[in-house]
């Protein structure tokens, strides 16, 4: 009996020792798991610390405030909702600052657009610094979008006209080839003039102040373009000059060249002063430095080697109702 008591005894210690290491080792995973969880709980309280319900202020002359969705004043009384609560309220309406809570709400009115006009400003200025698409559409003026695709756009008003590239052609002046003929002495330096087919440009205009935009693809071995140079392109932007052409005959003259023993010595043309801007990647604008008098012109890219003979031609028209000038008296 003394033996099998003593086993007994054993057997409840055994037991005992068991469940008080569950015990202590359910504190411990309990423990552990807590510094887990505390990051997620102290984050939560802090989101939902500085994520304030969005209201009005309705300021009180004790210095604090009600945040409300709307208020309305019932003779002696407000009522207002509640945000934080969720429900409808009353005070008396003495209690409330009136010129504190008009000037709060036109501040805050005020903030709000300002905000919202940086927002837009900036949302604008990334949308242009990002335009990459050479087929993605460009606002290049308030209600004005550049089409998408390459080429060079004449802008008149609201309207955006998509000019085409005409091929000029380089002939020998034959007034200069004669004299070089009759003068023995290889003393007369050669000419050529470089003139467009036709009298006139297909494209017309009547406003004096245009602006164009050229937009090219980038660089790219496998794409061909759909603008044509007839030498290599420059390396750092397009040169572009604003020509006006002489009619002459079924011509109009661009440019004359003069060479000396097969060697050029001097390029004349007439040029309009135009100035360049990068709006965005591979998209340039050109404004004019003056008005442009009725006539014919071409949009010239200088390249490397030469003139573009690939150009883009157009013509200006006399507004309607223009007067024309009157001669000078005798």
């Amino acid at each position: 009996m003394h033996r099998i008591f003593k086993r007994t005894m054993k057997l409840q210690k055994l037991g005992f020792l068991v469940c008080l290491g569950a015990l202590s080792l359910g504190q411990n995973v309990a423990g552990q798991s807590s510094p887990g969880q505390s990051p997620n709980k102290d984050q939560a309280y802090q989101k939902d610390k500085y994520a304030l319900p969005r209201g009005k202020k309705l300021m009180l002359k004790d210095g604090t405030f009600q945040l409300v969705r709307s208020y309305e004043r019932k003779g002696d009384r407000v009522r207002y909702y509640s945000v934080e609560r969720g429900a409808w309220e009353e005070i008396p309406a003495a209690l409330v600052d009136w010129d504190a809570t008009a000037k709060t709400e036109a501040a805050e009115k005020s903030e709000e657009e300002a905000f919202a006009s940086k927002v837009h400003t900036q949302e604008e200025a990334n949308r242009i610094d990002t335009v990459m698409d050479v087929d993605a559409s460009l606002q290049v003026a308030p209600g004005v979008f550049l089409p998408p695709g390459e080429g060079m756009f004449i802008i008149e008003g609201k309207h955006v006209t998509l000019l085409e590239q005409a091929g000029a052609e380089i002939r020998a002046d034959k007034k200069q080839f004669f004299k070089q003929v009759l003068v023995p002495v290889p003393i007369v330096p050669g000419k050529r003039n470089v003139d467009i087919p036709g009298s006139h440009a297909k494209i017309r205009i009547t406003s004096s102040n245009v602006e164009f935009y050229l937009r090219e693809a980038p660089p790219d071995p496998v794409r061909s373009s759909p603008i044509e140079k007839s030498s290599r392109p420059g390396e750092s932007g397009p040169e572009v000059e604003l020509v006006r052409a002489t009619v002459k005959g079924n011509k109009r003259l661009l440019e004359s060249i003069k060479s000396f023993f097969g060697e050029q010595m001097e390029e004349t043309r007439k040029t309009m002063s135009l100035q360049r801007w990068e709006i965005a990647p591979t998209v340039y604008r050109f404004t004019l430095g003056e008005p442009l008098p009725p006539g014919e012109y071409a949009l010239a890219e200088i390249l490397p080697d030469g003139m573009n003979l690939f150009v883009w031609d157009f013509g200006v028209d006399p507004a309607s109702g223009a007067k024309a000038a009157a001669p000078p008296k005798k």
